[in-house]
């Protein structure tokens, strides 16, 4: 436990550096323009659009911060706007300025922070391997065989280090969409599929056939989620950490996280992570 606390201070720490440019989101908004907030359509269960609409744990939790940036900012209403990125853009449209706030399953490292900043953690993860229930018993097993993992992702990263670190040559596939994935994991044209345990288990509970796959109890990394937002703008950097840090303190993040997982339990990390980013005013 001990090391779980460092881990998540540190995971903390990490977005607490303050940028230097001068740039004025929070002007923008009380001048009655909207905050634009970027969003995945396929990262369940995190940011997704379903009947035309944008949901997942990520969205209800801007949702909420962007009510708490309203009332600080003494505004009626804050208008939203909703912007879908792609995986490989998503980043980029911060720094370029088309979204204020990225609202998906980031997680936050150093190499991204060259080119946006970061919110204190949200959520904490961690990557895993699925197979099918007939499939490779351990990760040893997977030598020679199709690894399929999600491109452009810190996560598609942390595997082949981890091919590299253990020994073991196995070929990567790369997939555009997590469904993509577990659909070719299904057929058998892959044997395994990597991603974080999150969206592994919500896939296969959606999908509803948990029995058919095996999901292995091992994290390969551990995955802080933040919000990137642009780089140097540290007025609303602090506005969007204090909203985060009221919602944590207020326990709305427990209706945000059981409208999304159910009746699935908090792991003792999150739990943790809830509790040292609830930042005191």
């Amino acid at each position: 436990m001990r090391r779980i606390l460092l881990l998540l201070a540190l995971a903390v720490a990490t977005g607490l550096g303050a940028g230097t440019a001068s740039a004025q989101t929070l002007e923008r908004l009380k001048a009655g323009e909207p905050l634009r907030i970027g969003i995945r359509v396929d990262a369940l269960p995190f940011s997704y659009i379903q009947d035309e609409k944008p949901g997942g744990f990520t969205v209800q939790l801007c949702r909420a911060v962007a009510g708490e940036i309203g009332q600080d900012a003494g505004l009626d209403r804050l208008k939203v706007q909703y912007v879908t990125v792609d995986t490989t853009e998503r980043f980029q449209a911060v720094a370029d300025g088309r979204i204020d706030l990225l609202c998906g399953a980031s997680t936050a490292t150093l190499k991204r922070r060259q080119l946006v900043d970061f919110s204190i953690p949200f959520f904490i993860d961690g990557a895993s391997v699925l197979v099918r229930a007939d499939g490779p018993e351990g990760f040893a097993d997977l030598a020679g065989k199709r690894i399929g993992v999600r491109r452009s992702t810190s996560t598609a990263d942390r595997l082949a280090a981890t091919l590299t670190e253990v020994g073991i040559d196995a070929q990567i596939v790369p997939v555009d969409v997590h469904d993509e994935g577990i659909s070719r994991l299904e057929s058998g044209d892959i044997d395994a599929y990597f991603a974080d345990r999150a969206i592994l288990q919500f896939l296969l509970l959606e999908r509803g056939m948990p029995m058919a796959f095996q999901l292995s109890d091992q994290y390969f990394s551990y995955e802080p989620y933040a919000l990137a937002l642009p780089r140097g703008d540290s007025d609303f950097r602090l506005a969007v950490d204090s909203a985060l840090s009221r919602i944590y303190r207020s326990g709305a993040i427990d209706e945000i996280f059981d409208s999304t997982f159910g009746n699935a339990q908090r792991s003792e990390l999150l739990n943790a992570l809830y509790v040292i980013s609830a930042l005191p005013e």
